[in-house]
């Protein structure tokens, strides 16, 4: 009888409205939420999205890029950015699992926004709040690595002019109970092993340290993939986000990479 009981509560338990279901009864569908470093290449901006959702995704799972150039936590929203993925979440959870990354910080931190690191927290864990109710997976992103080196030492080595920014992401996760991952950390890494003059190949112009070209997107594109493949290895497991093996061997590996 006992038995019989433990079965009916967990039968029960899995009918439950609002418990996830398995990932292997739906794709995902990724809506990328952030500044110019996860937009799409343009002129005066570019990220890690397209090369995620053109090179990462497969097996029916899907991507969307709202990053836009120079958006904060607060223009976002007060844009209407965030509106408009909030309902494409809505629209596409029929049939996908909504995962909605969040990546900020580059442009909150400048003066001229007027955001404190308080407030930032704040605004990321209202995102991840919202995210939920609409039905879809948040998944904070701390914010990826500027390609600026001091060399004061004769050692090059990452500046970490974001590092405020990437605790503050991290405590957002903590105290929602979110997932995240640490871009900001593995881009440091990865930047430090190949020193400067391979960064600076991913630069979208001369001179620009914070932008990525298509190269560069599909390179951090990809370590996303991996990032998230390790945060939720069931979407591994089913191929819905795959890393190019040549490009995972050499972000493991610390070794400089460009796309084929």
């Amino acid at each position: 009888m006992k038995l019989y009981l433990l079965f009916f509560f967990f039968l029960t338990l899995h009918a439950l409205p609002g418990l996830p279901r398995s990932t292997a009864d739906k794709p995902p569908f990724f809506l990328l939420a952030g500044d110019s470093t996860t937009a799409v290449q343009s002129t005066n901006g570019g990220g890690w999205g397209n090369g995620f959702i053109q090179t990462t995704l497969a097996k029916g799972a899907k991507g969307q890029n709202y990053g836009h150039n120079g958006a904060t936590t607060v223009s976002f929203r007060a844009g209407g950015d965030w509106d408009t993925l909030l309902k494409k979440v809505e629209e596409v959870k029929a049939n996908y699992q909504p995962y909605v990354t969040i990546q900020f910080g580059n442009n909150d931190q400048k003066p001229t926004a007027n955001i404190t690191i308080a407030q930032y927290t704040s605004n990321l864990e209202t995102f991840v709040g919202d995210v939920r109710n609409a039905g879809g997976v948040p998944v904070l992103v701390t914010p990826l690595s500027r390609r600026q080196y001091d060399n004061s030492t004769g050692v090059p080595t990452i500046i970490r002019s974001l590092e405020n920014e990437r605790v503050a992401t991290i405590k957002a996760a903590k105290k929602t109970g979110a997932s995240y991952i640490d871009l900001n950390r593995a881009s440091t890494v990865y930047l430090n092993s190949i020193g400067p003059v391979s960064a600076h190949m991913y630069d979208l112009k001369t001179g620009d340290s914070t932008h990525l070209n298509a190269a560069g997107s599909q390179v951090f594109g990809g370590m996303v993939a991996g990032l998230i493949i390790q945060d939720f290895p069931q979407l591994g497991d089913a191929g819905f986000v795959h890393v190019d093996p040549k490009l995972q061997t050499a972000l493991d590996k610390g070794q400089y990479y460009w796309p084929q």
